[in-house]
């Protein structure tokens, strides 16, 4: 692998090297699993570059003289990376480059090859190992990038994972139920010189009583019925969203003080049970979390979704599995199915306080950062009215304020505040609450700002204080107002 390593490194075997190459075009290409685009765009080179693309990104045959110029072909066809085809190769599996801007981790992932490229009508094995995907960019978004002591991958999959993890903590531990996983796992490892321990077993088990100051998952929260079809990548012998919940309640004896879980995955909306009392009785005692669903699908567009992954879609048996999808569903009174992140902190609560938020709307990644201040805030919220109003409040500084009304009048008639990053939420605020927000710079105690702003409007100040403070907690709560530490000020 380290000689692989010098190879691909010779080639300029890199992600933004592969996107030149390809071009705009066969980039989308390939995100609707289409080479053509790709395949033109490479017409006529001969490179080294061009030769790993073919073999590895477009899943296509090169002959056995291009290939040896470039790697040490044998070799590889010995470890299982090529397979040997007539006078050339194919690659067994795929290595492919990656770069991730959020926190500049760079190299390669070696996982099983993108399912039906091309159209091609193929079912993955059922110990099929994904590469980089949505969900998992989505994970590595929602996770913090600072320095730990120990971290946990819960699930590693393909290893992608742990490799960011390895930037920033001083021990990692990845763990997986599917040995095909964790052999292409340590292929990745190998192949990026990352130190990770790997681990077989499922769910809290191959770490025993460890804990860990970070634990991050994508686990295979597919929630589908019992077959013997199924993909260990996506599926379980849970019931429902039984896994999430095992991951979620599992966690607390896992994570050191301030140590906190990051999950990406599927819950269920149960008819007559609203979603965010079902997922806060997964927190157990002494975590607070936070819990952002970003899509909600119908049952209907969830299957299909997940049919299609299986490579089902045009085959005989396809409406067979749809209702028995449907009728697993009906059976537990699944009416549809969230899609978010769930971000839970040891905290030492001594009961748990849980945020649950639909919000579907566009952010500013990464949202890490946004996501550990509601839980920060948390604490700030549980203040008394008089606590709040003496202490010295900032406003995001992300926050822009836009105007709107009708030409020529001299007022707008509405205002509204702006975040520009996080979350990037929106709230319209009338003088009184506008005034009061404007004028947190860190300078003032709340209570006084709001005094000045009620003599400016000619208002009373204990009214426009009691009109006000719900507003004020619902903001620090949403991490508009973060406390400032007046100790910590230079004079």
């Amino acid at each position: 692998m380290r000689r692989l390593r010098d190879d691909l490194t010779a080639a300029e075997y890199g992600a933004d090297q592969v996107v030149a190459a390809i071009g705009g075009a066969g980039q989308s290409g390939l995100g609707r699993n289409h080479t053509v685009a790709a395949q033109r765009a490479l017409a006529g080179r001969e490179d080294p570059l061009a030769t790993l693309i073919r073999l590895f990104v477009l899943q296509q045959w090169q002959p056995a003289s291009a290939v040896r110029r470039v790697v040490a072909a044998e070799e590889l066809a010995d470890l299982g990376i090529l397979a040997r085809d007539k006078d050339g190769f194919r690659a067994a599996v795929d290595v492919r480059p990656f770069a991730d801007e959020t926190d500049q981790t760079a190299g390669w992932v070696v996982s099983d090859h993108v399912a039906s490229l091309d159209t091609r009508s193929y079912q993955p094995a059922p110990d099929h190992v994904l590469g980089v995907s949505p969900a998992s960019l989505s994970l590595t978004q929602i996770t913090p990038h600072r320095p730990v002591g120990t971290a946990l991958d819960l699930g590693t999959g393909s290893g992608i994972q742990s490799l960011h993890l390895a930037r920033h903590a001083r021990q990692v531990v990845a763990t997986d139920v599917n040995p095909r996983a964790l052999t292409l796992a340590t292929l990745t490892f190998a192949l990026n010189d990352a130190e990770v321990q790997t681990r077989s077993g499922s769910l809290y088990e191959p770490v025993r009583d460890e804990v860990f100051d970070l634990i991050v998952t994508n686990p295979p929260f597919v929630i589908a019925p019992h077959t013997d079809q199924r993909l260990v990548y996506r599926e379980t012998e849970f019931s429902s969203d039984g896994l999430m919940a095992a991951v979620v309640s599992g966690a607390g004896p896992r994570l050191a003080p301030g140590g906190s879980l990051h999950v990406v995955g599927n819950w269920a909306h149960v008819e007559s049970v609203p979603w965010p009392d079902r997922l806060a009785r997964w927190v157990p005692t002494g975590c607070d979390a936070v819990i952002i669903q970003r899509e909600l699908l119908d049952v209907y567009e969830y299957i299909e979704v997940w049919l299609a992954d299986a490579g089902l879609a045009g085959r005989p048996d396809y409406k067979q599995r749809y209702e028995q999808w449907l009728a697993y569903f009906a059976d537990l009174k699944i009416e549809a199915v969230g899609l978010g992140w769930i971000v839970m902190v040891n905290s030492g609560s001594a009961t748990p306080r849980v945020r649950c938020e639909q919000w579907p709307h566009p952010v500013s990644q990464p949202v890490a950062a946004d996501l550990m201040a509601h839980l920060a805030a948390m604490d700030d919220v549980s203040w008394s009215d008089d606590h709040i109003l003496g202490q010295t409040w900032q406003l995001a500084t992300g926050a822009v304020q836009e105007t709107t009304g009708r030409p020529g009048q001299p007022d707008p008639e509405h205002v509204v505040l702006r975040r520009t990053d996080g979350l990037r939420r929106a709230i319209e605020v009338d003088s009184s609450l506008g005034g009061v927000l404007g004028a947190c710079d860190g300078e003032l105690p709340l209570g006084r700002i709001i005094w000045a702003v009620a003599e400016l409007l000619g208002a009373d100040p204990a009214a426009l204080q009691a009109e006000v403070m719900p507003r004020i907690r619902d903001l620090i709560a949403q991490t508009w107002l973060t406390p400032v530490d007046q100790s910590s000020r230079a004079d």
